[in-house]
């Protein structure tokens, strides 16, 4: 494993990258943690802020263009937003169930699944976990 590969690629795929592993860290770290607690609402605006940090970056990659610059990954920048913010509403009006729903979904969504297609070979983090091919 090396982080070369992603090194040597532009800013904003390298602050995508750095974001959504942070997010991933975090995600897990909240899973495991008590919630409610004050610990957990900072932690969560932090991992609201790298999700929006994710999603923003992603308008600047281009590498799988089936619509012009875009590709459906595009889709869920355009949906993870708006779903952390049903999530965030939710937390405030003390809906835990929608809380808890809307965030695992973007947290498997936005992070693992999204994240599973960036260890295809060709992609940069194929290189960076398996090396370069």
């Amino acid at each position: 494993m090396s982080l070369t590969p992603l090194l040597q690629e532009p800013s904003y795929t390298q602050i995508h990258a750095f974001a959504a592993m942070a997010a991933f860290a975090l995600g897990v770290v909240q899973f495991a943690a008590p919630k409610g607690t004050l610990p957990h609402r900072t932690i969560g605006w932090i991992w609201v802020v790298l999700m929006l940090t994710v999603a923003g970056s992603s308008f600047y990659i281009h590498g799988i263009r089936l619509w012009g610059p875009w590709s459906p990954i595009h889709l869920l920048s355009i949906f993870a937003p708006i779903a952390l913010l049903m999530g965030v509403w939710a937390a405030r009006r003390h809906r835990v169930r929608a809380h808890k729903i809307t965030m695992i979904s973007v947290f498997a969504g936005a992070l693992l699944i999204a994240g599973l297609f960036t260890l295809l070979p060709g992609r940069v983090m194929h290189a960076v976990v398996f090396g370069a091919n």
